[in-house]
């Protein structure tokens, strides 16, 4: 699979830099974090379905790292550059050794499938 992004080509030369760039530390911190850890979750405070998320971790005894970042009306820009980056359009981001598994309900999917206890195995 792949995900359609604009070609570079097709980026005017004086807007690719700021392009490239935005937020480049948090993609950086969150990148560094999934490179570091087995599970992380990338959330924002006010949704509840990161906390579902933890919830079915916490359940299970699965160790993991959680990032938050702002509320719906705060670091809702920095947020866009972790969609941009994944591709996934929603919170949280749920990755396993590296691997992103889409949100809380994906989680719980992959739970009941027993799938989740062979990733993390």
């Amino acid at each position: 699979m792949s995900r359609n992004i604009l070609d570079e080509a097709r980026i005017h030369p004086a807007v690719r830099e700021r392009v490239s760039g935005y937020h480049r530390d948090l993609v950086a911190e969150v990148q560094a974090a999934v490179a570091a850890n087995t599970v992380v979750v990338v959330g924002m405070g006010l949704n509840p379905f990161p906390r579902k998320a933890r919830k079915i971790l916490d359940g299970l005894g699965t160790p993991y790292t959680y990032l938050s970042y702002g509320t719906y009306l705060s670091e809702w820009r920095p947020r866009t550059a972790l969609k941009m980056w994944t591709g996934w359009p929603t919170f949280p981001m749920i990755f396993v050794k590296g691997t992103l598994i889409g949100g809380a309900t994906d989680l719980q999917k992959l739970v009941d499938d027993g799938e989740f206890a062979r990733m993390v195995a």
